[in-house]
């Protein structure tokens, strides 16, 4: 015999409306007892809610990062400039200096060629 016949039996066999909220709150009971993760069961209406509730918070947060990388990107883009900005001046300065030791080189090469050519020049006269 299942419990929901027993449950019936049950309520018509009450003398009075106490036994019949007795044998409700037992039959509750012993729903309670065999199916203790009852309560926390969840129905489509709560399923339904917190899936809107979690992709309201989706579009939220997506909505923030997108704000976030155009700001990040901004400040990239700033970046970027003022680092080519310094490089600029960087290989311009560094071209000064290849140039200025161009410079210095020649003055001693031009030289010490000419003292070659007068130390070879006398070493052949003495020859």
């Amino acid at each position: 015999m299942s419990s929901s016949i027993a449950l019936y039996e049950a309520l018509t066999n009450a003398p009075d409306e106490h036994a019949r909220a007795r044998v409700i709150a037992e039959a509750f009971e012993r729903l309670e007892e065999r199916y203790p993760h009852l309560p926390d069961l969840v129905t489509q209406g709560h399923l339904r809610e917190t899936e809107l509730r979690l992709q309201h918070e989706i579009e939220r947060v997506r909505s923030e990062l997108k704000v976030d990388i155009e700001q990040v990107r901004a400040e990239l883009k700033v970046d970027i400039e003022q680092l080519r900005a310094e490089l600029k001046l960087d290989i311009e300065r560094l071209r000064g200096e290849v140039a200025r030791t161009k410079v210095d080189l020649l003055k001693w090469l031009v030289p010490l060629m000419f003292a070659q050519v007068v130390a070879i020049a006398a070493l052949v006269k003495l020859l």
